[in-house]
């Protein structure tokens, strides 16, 4: 179970990468288990004005001033949330509280400054535009009435002067009000006057005689001071010393990228010795040690950094990386196995698409390589051998197994294929039967002996049409082949007797299947041709001179999907 000290420091990176729901989440566990923290609290309410709610922040802010009255960042943490909230005098009231506790507090003052700018800044741009027709009841502008025929008398009349003190301070009634917009034209026409004025002002006011005031420029919300984490003395030394620390590994990264092996390793051992909880200056040593071909060195360090790991907190995130160079340091040494576990375990701390995309293409590699150390043709004679007394043993299984060992000796033999085709086919495994005698064939297309069985295993499966197309496939080769040739009488025999009986529906049903039958069915010379049959005898029989319309009828025939009788 974490400590409260540990969900700070949790908060504080999360703060730091600006994740602040997270930050806001790890400090109130750190508050949980010690509500008595005024630091926390300090913390939180950072995190809370930097995610831009400010009401939650003042509230910490003030848990914070509870908890340590004589804590000046207590005093910050409650000015900003106010300044946040536009309560600029209420911030400076904060500000200055917090300078009677440190007088010298640099963010104190800095915060007072701030403050005061923006109440200032708020006032003016309050007071540039707010009314812009305030002004026109002044003294001077009341004498001018009182000069009115119509309006000097209604001085006197207190309804009349109560409109006019309303009007002041809210100019917008003297829209709802039409005596107001007439009195309001007297005037501005008196301020335009000159000496040949026609009316009691002088000349009555035209469009020209009033300049509006410059629009009012929306107030800019003043600048929220930016929250700092709080640090113990203890802590801040320790993130000086890191700084130092990472200052010197950073030298040291200039050195490796320039192949200054020597010089960057003498510059992260600096670094190590300034910080030894700095354990990931270790793992860039490590590096110089892999690119320099000293594996054990490197592999040695990495167990070192990992020994060590519990005891400085090494995030998930660092420790994949030091798993991820032993990967590569087994990798320099064609190690792919070992790497291979290396790269799983970093996995495992920091999953990364990256790294699981290398490590599936090098199992690929690795079995890739493995299949090329296996193969040995002299080994792969001998597994046919002990495969052809297993078949003629009649032990199949044993048959298979063989013939598989031989094929992985000697791949590119295309009698291995055919010789498991024909254990496969006593086994009653036609398909897979199907698929080494057309491997078989695919290697060498002349292997006669391979034809022969291809239309056995379409026989047995009854695609007497593709069997056909075998054994003429083989007798083309070898005209005189009497495995081709036997198997050719045989398969026409059945399709003359399937011809004589009722139609096979199942097997029908299967070539219908076949995408080449499927193919002839549907070209509308051989769909003539049928209808033809049926309709027209004559006219069929002229078309079945042709011989690629015969060609195609025999083979709808020897599919069983059409009759002859």
């Amino acid at each position: 179970m974490s400590t409260a000290a540990e969900f700070k420091e949790i908060g504080n990176k999360h703060l730091q990468a600006k994740q602040f729901d997270d930050a806001i989440k790890a400090y109130t566990e750190a508050i949980n288990l010690n509500p008595n923290d005024h630091v926390f609290f300090s913390n939180r309410s950072a995190a809370y004005l930097s995610k831009g709610d400010a009401a939650n922040a003042l509230s910490d802010a003030e848990r914070c001033i509870a908890l340590n009255g004589t804590w000046p960042k207590g005093f910050s943490r409650k000015g900003a949330a106010l300044h946040a909230l536009r309560r600029y005098d209420d911030a400076i009231a904060s500000y200055e509280q917090g300078l009677t506790v440190a007088p010298s507090d640099d963010g104190l003052k800095s915060g007072l400054q701030d403050a005061k700018k923006a109440k200032e800044a708020t006032a003016a741009s309050s007071g540039a535009g707010a009314n812009p027709l305030g002004g026109l009841f002044g003294p001077q502008m009341l004498a001018k009435l009182a000069g009115h025929p119509k309006f000097g008398p209604k001085l006197g009349d207190p309804t009349f002067m109560a409109k006019l003190r309303m009007v002041q301070s809210n100019p917008n009634l003297m829209m709802q009000d039409p005596e107001m917009m007439e009195v309001l034209t007297a005037m501005l026409g008196g301020m335009a006057g000159g000496e040949d004025d026609e009316s009691p002002f002088g000349r009555p006011p035209s469009s020209n005689d009033y300049t509006p005031p410059p629009p009012r420029q929306e107030e800019k919300p003043a600048p929220v001071p930016e929250p700092e984490e709080d640090f113990t003395d203890e802590e801040r030394a320790a993130r000086a010393l890191r700084a130092e620390s990472t200052a010197i590994k950073e030298r040291g990264n200039v050195l490796y990228k320039n192949k200054q092996f020597a010089e960057a390793i003498a510059a992260y051992e600096e670094a190590y010795a300034k910080d030894p909880s700095n354990l990931m200056v270790l793992n860039n040593k490590a590096a110089v040690f892999v690119e320099s071909g000293q594996v054990e060195e490197a592999l040695t360090l990495c167990s070192e950094i990992l020994e060590k790991a519990a005891s400085v907190k090494l995030s998930f995130d660092d420790r994949a990386k030091v798993y991820q160079r032993m990967a590569a340091a087994y990798l320099k040494r064609d190690d792919v196995d070992n790497a291979l576990v290396m790269y799983g375990k970093a996995q495992m701390e920091k999953f990364d698409k990256a790294i699981e995309r290398k490590m599936k293409n090098m199992e690929l590699e690795q079995k890739k390589k493995a299949k090329e150390r296996y193969i040995n043709p002299e080994l792969g004679a001998a597994a046919k051998e002990r495969g052809n007394a297993a078949f003629r043993e009649g032990n199949f299984p044993l048959a298979i197994e063989e013939y598989e060992d031989a094929i992985k000796r000697d791949p590119k033999n295309a009698a291995y294929h055919n010789n498991l085709a024909a254990a496969y086919q006593k086994m009653g495994l036609f398909n897979d039967a199907k698929r080494e005698v057309e491997l078989s064939i695919e290697l060498d297309r002349k292997y006669v002996k391979a034809w022969a069985k291809k239309g056995d295993i379409e026989f047995f499966m009854k695609e007497y049409h593709k069997a056909l197309d075998s054994y003429r496939a083989g007798l083309q080769i070898e005209p005189e082949n009497p495995l081709c040739k036997q198997g050719l009488v045989k398969v026409q025999q059945k399709i003359a007797e399937e011809n004589a009986g009722s139609m096979d529906a199942e097997r029908a049903q299967h070539a219908m299947a076949d995408p080449e039958i499927q193919q002839i069915l549907m070209d509308p010379s051989i769909r003539q041709v049928l209808t033809d049959f049926q309709e027209n005898p004559k006219f069929a029989a002229q078309a079945m001179q042709d011989a690629d319309i015969r060609r195609k009828i025999e083979k709808l025939i020897a599919a069983g999907v059409l009759q002859a009788k």
